[in-house]
């Protein structure tokens, strides 16, 4: 159980996703309360004297210093950040420029380098995000054989958002089909699987939680209800056993971690 309380600033010259990026490191110190606040675009004089103060505002009202988890590549906002008291993780400081002696090569510091819109992995990952929101849920089958991954499982098991993830982040082109009653009656996957067997990967939930998930979208219904989510989720196990495909269960994982699983079945 939590019994302290922290206040946690994600601070970034950019959009915030790479020092947002670092917030898994909270979820090691599960006794600590973490409050997260992200500002992102801190890019001038001006910005980082509004941060300044927001952080000494929440070191006056939590009487601790704040954590800082910061992006920010101009070293004269970085230090006049950093004049009020925190505890600061800097990016720079901490990764790329120790990275950058190693290599003998002076960092990029511009906002957005990790994120670039001009290079190849930005439209790599917007391609694959088009296709991903194309290929949800079994909406086309036009271009399957473009998939690196197509995922499956019961509806509600997460195949939709681990989908996206793998585009967002990696630019891997995921498909996903829903496996319903008609494919356990044949005993084999949807036919328009036939000949990506290799490229299947399959997701499965704890019945308590899937329930509750369907429970949101509609409730008091024989397809939320706890047997229905029980029989559906024995019967796809059994199906994705019986056809050697590999699973991962994503009760208590985040699409980080699924993604992380799926890529490495990806690459053996």
């Amino acid at each position: 159980m939590a019994t302290n309380k922290r206040i946690a600033f994600f601070i970034s010259d950019g959009t915030g996703i790479t020092a947002g990026s670092l917030g898994g490191l909270l979820a090691h110190f599960p006794e600590t309360d973490f409050e997260q606040i992200r500002i992102p675009f801190t890019n001038d004089i001006n910005k980082i004297e509004d941060a300044q103060k927001r952080l000494a505002n929440a070191k006056l009202m939590s009487g601790l210093r704040p954590i800082v988890i910061m992006s920010i590549g101009d070293s004269n906002l970085r230090n006049e950040l950093k004049q009020v008291d925190a505890f600061y993780i800097d990016l720079f400081e901490s990764f790329l420029h120790p990275l950058g002696e190693e290599l003998n090569e002076k960092p990029l510091t511009r906002p957005g380098v990790s994120h670039s819109i001009t290079g190849s992995n930005y439209g790599n990952r917007m391609e694959a995000i088009n296709f991903a929101l194309g290929h949800d849920d079994g909406m086309t089958h036009s271009g399957l054989n473009q998939a690196q991954v197509i995922l499956v499982g019961v509806s509600r098991c997460g195949k939709t958002p681990t989908s996206i993830y793998l585009a967002m982040q990696f630019g891997i082109k995921a498909a996903n089909y829903p496996l319903i009653p008609e494919d356990f009656q044949r005993g084999t996957m949807p036919p328009i699987l036939d000949g990506y067997l290799d490229k299947i990967f399959g997701l499965t939930i704890k019945p308590e939680r899937l329930h509750s998930l369907r429970t949101e979208r509609r409730p008091d219904s024989h397809y939320a209800s706890l047997a229905n989510c029980r029989e559906e989720i024995g019967l796809a196990e059994a199906l994705m056993r019986n056809m050697g495909i590999p699973t991962a269960d994503s009760t208590s994982r985040s699409v980080e971690e699924l993604s992380a699983i799926i890529i490495q079945k990806i690459k053996t």
